[in-house]
């Protein structure tokens, strides 16, 4: 079996010939050689996993973490990252408040439970974003009026934070999702504005609370009695609306898009609706782009995985995207089953460091595809498939524009 070592690095994030397509270069990669040498924008090195078990692994095993991606022999994704994303402030922030128990404090506020509470909201939100595109008139980009507003204003609630300043959210993570356009000053000038921005928003909570995230933060505290420090809580602030609305914003017009570019999909859901919450899973897990560039880890250990050693100090990249297409995991891997289940796919991650938000994703996908099929049944393309483009040199590949018709 080919071992990393046997190989020249792959030029990493690999590109796939149309915005809906997986890389061409997964399948073989999973059979012969699924530890991978690449090189990252940076110029740096590191090792690719596609398999599912291996992916797995890598998530969940104490041997490789993501703390370890703060040494300074760690792989640096992008050239303006010199000092790596995961010492970044806001990632030194949360990682002082130490890890299990910042999830223990935030992760109360994304139970599926406190999420399913707030669907009919969602669902109010998306008919009169659905209702104002079709106000606009057909065709409309379904990115602009529909799958970019709605997380950026359900997050905004959420956290207590105007939703007129948006477009600097958009700004802000643009540069910080970038892997080949910001110089390492223009990063480090957008990581102090935003931290700027949010400082003032949380001393704002502080005088005046509301019933938002960072208000309940800002009044409580661990079963230790200890409270958030502020620089936890500002970092927090940050994480949580970069997470909340960019991946998921992506994800509403891959799912959109993949669900027209054979209508017979679209028109088997019009037709039987209760199938909503297996088809959110399927589309998670089928689509190549949702996962992004994957999730980094760092190898404390010598690690045996399928395709040989991963010796300690190596940057691993776990590609969830390209584990749940891995044909020894699922049956027909390669193809869209609406109803599939059990579907144990990887797109949210798994381990300690699993999103914490995905809770909140599945049930703004679940209400968006819920209304779209029910407002617009006649809802399609208006043009091929093959004309999608993507954002290329982000970290997430969410679609530039997705025109649709009705």
């Amino acid at each position: 079996m080919a071992r990393p070592t046997e190989t020249p690095p792959l030029s990493y994030p690999l590109t796939s010939a149309t915005a809906l397509e997986p890389p061409a270069e997964w399948a073989g990669l999973r059979e012969r050689c699924p530890v991978a040498r690449i090189t990252l924008p940076s110029g740096d090195e590191a090792t690719l996993l596609t398999r599912y078990d291996d992916v797995r692994t890598a998530l969940s095993d104490p041997r490789l973490s993501r703390e370890g991606l703060a040494r300074p022999d760690a792989a640096r994704v992008s050239a303006g990252d010199t000092d790596g994303i995961f010492a970044s402030p806001m990632a030194r922030a949360l990682n002082d408040e130490g890890h299990e128990r910042w999830r223990r404090m935030v992760g109360r506020w994304f139970t599926a439970r406190r999420m399913s509470a707030l669907r009919p909201g969602m669902e109010q939100l998306a008919g009169e974003l659905i209702g104002r595109m079709r106000e606009h008139g057909s065709p409309a980009d379904l990115v602009t009026h529909l799958a970019f507003p709605l997380p950026v204003l359900v997050i905004c609630s959420m956290l207590g934070v105007p939703e007129s300043d948006r477009e600097a959210f958009k700004g802000w993570s643009d540069t910080f999702l970038n892997t080949t356009r910001y110089t390492r000053a223009q990063t480090e000038a957008a990581h102090r504005d935003f931290a700027a921005y949010m400082s003032e928003l949380v001393e704002a909570k502080r005088a005046v609370p509301g019933d938002d995230l960072l208000s309940h933060l800002l009044a409580g505290a661990d079963p230790e009695g200890r409270p958030m420090s502020r620089a936890g809580l500002v970092a927090t602030g940050q994480a949580l609306l970069l997470a909340g609305h960019e991946t998921t914003a992506g994800f509403i017009a891959m799912m959109t898009a993949h669900l027209l570019s054979d209508r017979s999909r679209w028109e088997r859901l019009v037709a039987d609706p209760s199938l909503v919450r297996r088809s959110v899973e399927e589309l998670l897990r089928f689509d190549p782009n949702g996962s992004g560039f994957g999730m980094l880890r760092y190898v404390h250990e010598d690690t045996e995985f399928s395709g040989g050693t991963v010796p300690r100090g190596t940057t691993v990249v776990c590609s969830m995207a390209a584990a749940n297409r891995d044909e020894h995991a699922w049956q027909d891997a390669e193809a869209m089953d609406l109803g599939r289940s059990p579907n144990p796919h990887l797109a949210f991650g798994v381990g300690p460091h699993s999103c914490l938000g995905q809770p909140l994703a599945r049930t703004e996908l679940q209400a968006v595809l819920t209304v779209l099929l029910r407002e617009l049944p006649t809802l399609d393309l208006a043009v091929g498939p093959r004309e999608l483009r993507r954002h290329e040199g982000l970290l997430t590949t969410p679609l530039r524009e997705l025109p649709v018709t009705w």
